[in-house]
């Protein structure tokens, strides 16, 4: 598993280590200090992780045994030690246990334990704790109306939870609808949104949400500046809408100001900002309907800013959207509307920053590209690559 936050990234291996590179001023990387590594550097302290998560600035672990190690930037307690102060190497969080999983926002954390209760903690500005409102909270608060929980998505200020029961609930930042109740007010605790039921996968955006009913239908709801929320129109949604024209979905993919929806027959349809031909369409105007994204036997679907990937049936990597810093991979700077990435075959996993990204292949090794001024690729440098390079010192790693 890698995670990649805004120029930072942690790797899991499967011997259950934590390695780390890239901008390290908050101490992010955990490594005891605070100078930026271009290359490879082992979190000391930790082992026995199964999963991990990036913010803006901070990091999380969630070991076997349940626990939950934070480390980073912690002004607004983001990482749940009870105190303000950053932390450069990991620290566990007292109080919380058998978590199942966890995620990161921009400034606060979540965690699902094995309970099906949430756990949150760090900025609280908007409500996103789901406690009160206003509140930093620097140590983990139970989210009282929350039970029987299987799936938690984060967006910038906003939250949303699955329950067992098919029924979706968000609180937090509701300044453009996100929240799905039929206002814009903030909400500081838990509310269910009306009008759905039988969701089977949900995903927050940055200002927007997203989900799947059971039936293969696509329901949205919150910002639609961009057209994000493809119902032909510019127009926030403060209450679920359906996607017309999409049927057969079984998986949707949040960036921040545009989606993607993979169907059952492995084509791709996507709706939203397009100024960098994200949308891989053959315009760059921003797309308010759905539209074939001319993308074929596609198994994974990667989205970012401005730049996004594909990963298709046979393994290969295919990237388009903005590449000023050659976060494309395709050997240029030039923005596309669609390129294989040649010399890299046999990938599995793709993951997604804000100006970089990273590939796992099937040997276990990983790839990076894009930006590099804090050394984030890896690589021994801080130079830029427009050319998937091999990330040094790092084998058998298992999800990224």
């Amino acid at each position: 598993m890698i995670a990649a936050g805004n120029s930072h990234s942690i790797a899991l291996k499967e011997d259950g280590s934590v390695w780390g590179w890239g901008y390290n001023y908050f101490g992010q990387l955990g490594i005891g200090n605070t100078i930026y590594k271009s290359s490879l550097v082992k979190v000391p302290g930790l082992s026995n992780v199964k999963m991990i998560a990036s913010g803006y600035y901070h990091s999380l672990a969630l070991k076997e045994d349940g626990s939950v190690w934070t480390w980073g930037l912690n002004e607004d307690g983001q990482l749940g030690d009870g105190s303000s102060i950053n932390k450069s190497n990991a620290v566990q969080l007292t109080g919380l246990s058998n978590v199942s999983i966890i995620a990161a926002g921009f400034y606060h954390s979540l965690a699902l334990k094995n309970d099906g209760s949430i756990w949150a903690w760090g900025r609280n500005w908007a409500g996103q704790l789901g406690d009160s409102c206003g509140v930093d909270r620097n140590s983990p608060v139970q989210l009282s109306e929350l039970s029987n929980v299987s799936m938690i998505s984060v967006g910038h200020s906003h939250n949303l939870s699955l329950k067992e029961d098919g029924s979706v609930w968000a609180w937090g930042l509701n300044r453009d609808g996100q929240l799905g109740n039929g206002s814009k007010t903030n909400t500081c605790s838990p509310i269910q949104v009306p009008g759905l039921s039988n969701i089977s996968k949900i995903a927050a955006g940055y200002y927007h949400s997203l989900v799947i009913k059971d039936d293969g239908s696509v329901w949205v709801w919150g910002e639609n500046y961009n057209g994000q929320l493809g119902g032909g129109n510019f127009s926030n949604k403060i209450s679920p809408m359906k996607v017309s024209g999409l049927s057969n979905v079984s998986m949707i993919v949040a960036g921040y100001f545009h989606n993607y929806a993979l169907k059952d027959d492995s084509t791709v349809w996507a709706w939203g900002k397009n100024n960098y031909f994200q949308l891989r369409y053959n315009s760059s105007r921003n797309k308010n309907i759905p539209v074939h994204s001319y993308i074929s036997n596609v198994s994974m679907i990667v989205a970012g800013d401005n730049h996004n990937f594909s990963l298709k049936n046979d393994c290969s990597v295919w990237a388009w959207g903005r590449n000023y810093y050659g976060q494309l991979g395709n050997g240029s700077t030039h923005s596309s509307s669609h390129v294989q990435l040649s010399g890299l075959s046999s990938v599995s996993i793709i993951a997604i920053g804000t100006s970089h990204t990273l590939a796992l292949k099937d040997d276990g090794t990983v790839w990076a590209w894009g930006y590099n001024y804090d050394g984030q690729l890896g690589d021994g440098s801080t130079t830029n690559k427009n050319s998937p390079v091999q990330v040094s010192g790092l084998s058998n790693v298992f999800m990224i």
